[in-house]
């Protein structure tokens, strides 16, 4: 304590002085630069997961919109459209070319409108594609099982078709009761690499699905691509999301934590109201405390030459103790 200052400034001057000097210590430089690195970190990455949801919702009001226009929308060529991308799938594109009709096939187990049924599959024989190749056109949709003798033959001769572009389908796009063995007459999925040995000729990896379809033929809607519009995965980015920003807020409480505890401490400890044993006390000379316990009276001491304990000599008692303390004669 300076000489001449009260107590209640001093205390307050250490108080200041000190109290906050902890965070100068390694350890806490440590826990300053994780902090200061997680949070931007958690906080760019719960945006970018919020970015990517937000993607999504907006692809799916696209493609909303282009599935309520799709029967009534301008057409585009078919080559300007392809290969087949996240921007051009749902698009109406216009072919022209034959229809095979050697080579009908069915689509089961597929639902409209929670309906269950099939699709009605040709392949239309068309220039259009540049390089020769087919193209899939789903002509319909129709209920129950699939049967041919319910099937409306397809147009003959040169025909143009209208309809909503879709990318080829894999395995899990298959039914539930389509993912076996099936007729030769029927596809599990819509995809060029199921059709290369049904048919003699290259098909394109993309395929149409009519809007203006023949009785009883009913259309069937345009689907979103993989990975995009509100699915599972899309919900699973919005909690990713929260969960980044939870990270964020999370380093920021324990911070806090931490600092305060480790402040409360260092005040208590400056204002001397620290119970002993609960701070870290200043480390001393560890030859210090054995002198101190050595030069201490009454003790016992080991003698190292014998290891036999030994009574430690009594301290010597004040001059003219033994006088005070004599009662009179």
């Amino acid at each position: 304590m300076k000489r001449g200052c009260p107590e209640g400034w001093c205390a307050a001057e250490a108080y200041r002085e000190g109290v906050y000097r902890f965070l100068l210590t390694p350890r806490w430089w440590g826990i300053n630069i994780f902090a200061v690195l997680a949070i931007p970190v958690c906080l760019f990455m719960g945006s970018w997961q919020l970015s990517r949801f937000d993607d999504r919702v907006d692809r799916h009001h696209e493609q909303q919109e282009q599935s309520r226009s799709a029967a009534h929308a301008k057409a585009r060529p078919l080559a300007s459209l392809l290969p087949v991308t996240e921007e051009t799938v749902g698009r109406t594109a216009k072919v022209t070319g034959r229809f095979d009709a050697e080579h009908p096939l069915l689509v089961p187990d597929r639902t409209v409108k929670g309906e269950r049924g099939f699709y009605v599959l040709s392949l239309l024989r068309t220039d259009d594609t540049g390089d020769g190749k087919a193209l899939p056109v789903v002509r319909g949709w129709l209920p129950g099982d699939p049967d041919p003798a319910r099937v409306p033959a397809p147009p003959k001769g040169e025909v143009t078709v209208r309809g909503a572009l879709q990318a080829s389908e894999s395995q899990n796009d298959a039914g539930d009761h389509a993912s076996g063995a099936l007729p030769r007459d029927q596809l599990g999925f819509i995809n060029a690499s199921a059709l290369v040995n049904i048919v003699p000729y290259g098909v394109e990896g993309a395929w149409l699905t009519e809007q203006r379809t023949r009785e009883p033929l009913k259309p069937v809607p345009p689907a979103a691509p993989e990975g995009t519009g509100l699915d599972m995965k899309a919900f699973q980015n919005l909690g990713y999301t929260a969960q980044w920003f939870v990270f964020a807020g999370f380093v920021v409480f324990m911070w806090f934590r931490f600092f305060r505890r480790e402040a409360e401490m260092a005040k208590d400890a400056a204002l001397g109201l620290l119970p002993e044993g609960e701070f870290p006390q200043e480390e001393t000379d560890p030859g210090s405390g054995a002198e101190e316990t050595g030069q201490a009276g009454g003790e016992d001491r080991d003698d190292p030459a014998d290891g036999v304990t030994r009574a430690a000599d009594p301290a010597p008692a004040p001059e003219g103790a033994g006088s005070r303390s004599r009662s009179p004669a």
